[in-house]
């Protein structure tokens, strides 16, 4: 796999590359996806992005590439709002696959909700992202495509199936820098993107009123849910009156406590990087919230590459948090 591209190029080469024949992932602005043509591809929209060099935002001048090439058969395709537990069914019993959905679709909403519950969800791995949007271009939306030919997709998911050669597997590593400040557990009655009230150490409370109270409004930690050990986020979209919206729904029957907080997040993330093995690394992403709160335009974080998301999927949606696919 040495010499695979993952990495910002010029429009005209990831055409070229297309025209190839490569089964690719691409992100990038909406305007450069708009020009790529068919093909074995996959694509999302997003300016932002995390390269060996350091954060930064492009122009539609390039694109983000992940080259496929050299593994097994790799196939593109399109999954509706109702047919997203397909992806795990179709997923090859030896490999994995890649989602693209569009931020505050109606596939990512169910996604979110449902995927954990999906028959095969854990037993055959899905990764990806949620496709976003240049967040200073007022009214802006996220899309995403299957190389189809279709052009831009505001629903849905865009997925590459990918296999793996015999002795070969996936690994998923998930880079979490946040832990529970240990101060509440909080619970919620229901999943939900939007919940109105939180249970706090026994209590129901109006949840807008508990995070105010915090201090937690600007939105910089998120909540940490407790899995059976395993940390997920759900991070703050909003906070109004009275009312929360979030990035990742809350589910019943979670323990939830907001994070602790994180001084440096660069230095954070090159931690907790270090902890992990990353023999074989071939697809990362990572999240909005870390790349505008950690500051990390012009700064690397452990010299991963990749697309800068609206939300990050391993086996689940995930928020605030470095997503990694290895093949070993």
């Amino acid at each position: 796999m040495a010499g695979r591209i993952n990495a910002l190029v010029a429009l005209d080469d990831a055409i070229a590359l297309i025209r190839a024949g490569a089964p690719l992932a691409i992100a990038g602005r909406k305007e450069a996806l708009d020009q790529l043509p068919a093909g074995n591809w996959i694509g999302g929209t997003t300016p932002y992005f995390l390269t060996a060099e350091g954060g930064e935002i492009i122009d539609a001048g390039r694109v983000f590439v992940t080259d496929f090439s050299g593994l097994g058969a790799v196939t593109s395709h399109h999954y509706g709002a109702d047919a997203l537990q397909d992806i795990t069914e179709e997923a090859p019993e030896h490999g994995f696959a890649l989602a693209i959905l569009p931020f505050q679709s109606q596939a990512h909403q169910r996604f979110a909700k449902e995927a954990g519950q999906y028959p095969l969800a854990f037993l055959k791995p899905t990764v990806g992202w949620i496709a976003g949007f240049d967040l200073g271009e007022e009214g802006a939306g996220a899309y995403v495509y299957d190389g189809s030919g279709s052009g831009a997709q505001s629903d849905g998911a865009a997925v590459l199936q990918i296999h793996l050669p015999e002795g070969m597997m996936p690994i998923v590593e998930i880079v979490n820098i946040f832990s529970s400040d240990g101060v509440d557990i909080l619970r919620f009655e229901e999943a939900s993107f939007s919940p109105h009230d939180v249970i706090v150490n026994g209590q129901k409370r109006l949840f807008a009123d508990y995070i105010r109270e915090r201090g937690f409004e600007g939105g910089q930690l998120p909540l940490v849910g407790d899995y059976s050990g395993a940390r997920i986020n759900a991070s703050l979209r909003a906070v109004g009156d009275k009312t929360v919206d979030l990035y990742a729904p809350v589910f019943p029957g979670i323990d939830y406590a907001f994070a602790a907080p994180v001084e440096d997040y660069p230095s954070a993330f090159a931690a907790q990087f270090a902890e992990h093995d990353h023999d074989g690394a071939m697809w990362s992403c990572n999240c909005i919230l870390n790349y505008l709160f950690g500051g990390l335009e012009g700064k690397t974080v452990g010299g991963v590459a990749g697309p800068v998301t609206f939300g990050e999927i391993a086996y689940q949606l995930v928020n605030q948090t470095l997503v990694q696919v290895r093949v070993i």
